[in-house]
């Protein structure tokens, strides 16, 4: 499995960071929480990068980051 670190510093780092999670949720079809929306198997596709199958359609996040 492909392993990402996302690093972040400081206030605005932070608030990009936010911003980054928010559209990979999105880009993948993932609600605020964990429950699966989307519409296409692309974003099933590689959805195992950045988020664990907790149950049926539910996902939680990967957090590999340094904040």
């Amino acid at each position: 499995m492909p392993e990402i670190v996302h690093l972040q510093a400081g206030q605005c780092g932070n608030q990009i960071g936010t911003k980054f999670w928010e559209v990979i949720s999105d880009e993948h079809g993932i609600d605020p929480t964990g429950t699966y929306h989307g519409d296409s198997d692309l974003q099933l596709d590689r959805i195992n990068i950045y988020y664990n199958e907790a149950t049926g359609q539910t996902f939680s996040l990967l957090f590999k980051n340094l904040m």
